[in-house]
């Protein structure tokens, strides 16, 4: 009887060292974390997600890209991200308090993408990197998503998100590439990703 007393609080011990540990420590960590006001211009940070954003994440996650990406930025003494200009400062756990699904990924095969949006401002950068990473020069290793996009014949004006292609990438004449729906909203969510303000418990870091 007093083994199985012995083995009883044992198991209870661990148990609850595990869920205070997994599950009651982050909660009280973080559950309490709230938007950051900047003193000098009133401005909250994290600034929150556009709608569209949320939409694009979803296609962001069906598509794998964390796969390949991450999107986290380590401090000097861990690592070199700051040197490559993937941000300014390390990414902290109030950086994701609007993100419904936090993308840390699982590899860096591509180049992290915390702040993509800061560093790449223009759709057309990403339509054409998603439309054939090649024709870009960059990311050797990804593939294309070509049915992120549709080739169909132009009604009237071309549209305004039409993938400005040259060479043997360029659509029959009369013919335009844009992107779909899922195309448009992921290229949104790719521009929203600029953690690039300011907060208390992570101030700018140089290399």
């Amino acid at each position: 009887m007093k083994k199985l007393t012995g083995l009883f609080w044992g198991a209870f011990f661990l148990f609850g060292a595990s869920w205070i540990g997994l599950v009651a420590y982050p909660y009280l960590t973080f559950a309490g974390l709230r938007q950051n006001k900047d003193a000098a211009t009133g401005a909250l940070a994290p600034p929150g997600n556009p709608g569209t954003a949320a939409q694009g994440a979803r296609v962001y996650a069906a598509n794998g890209c964390y796969y390949c990406h991450s999107q986290y930025v380590r401090q000097p003494s861990e690592g070199n991200d700051i040197a490559r200009n993937w941000g300014t400062r390390r990414t902290v756990a109030r950086d994701y308090m609007f993100d419904r699904q936090v993308f840390l990924g699982t590899s860096r095969l591509g180049s992290d993408l915390t702040n993509v949006g800061v560093r790449q401002t223009d759709p057309q950068w990403f339509y054409r990197l998603l439309y054939n990473p090649h024709y870009l020069g960059h990311e050797a290793l990804m593939p294309a998503y070509r049915w992120l996009f549709q080739t169909r014949p132009i009604q009237g004006q071309p549209s305004a998100d039409a993938v400005k292609l040259s060479g043997a990438e360029r659509p029959p004449e009369g013919y335009e590439v844009v992107p779909t729906q899922e195309g448009k909203v992921l290229v949104e969510y790719l521009l929203s990703l600029k953690r690039n303000y300011a907060l208390p418990e992570a101030p700018e870091q140089t290399q």
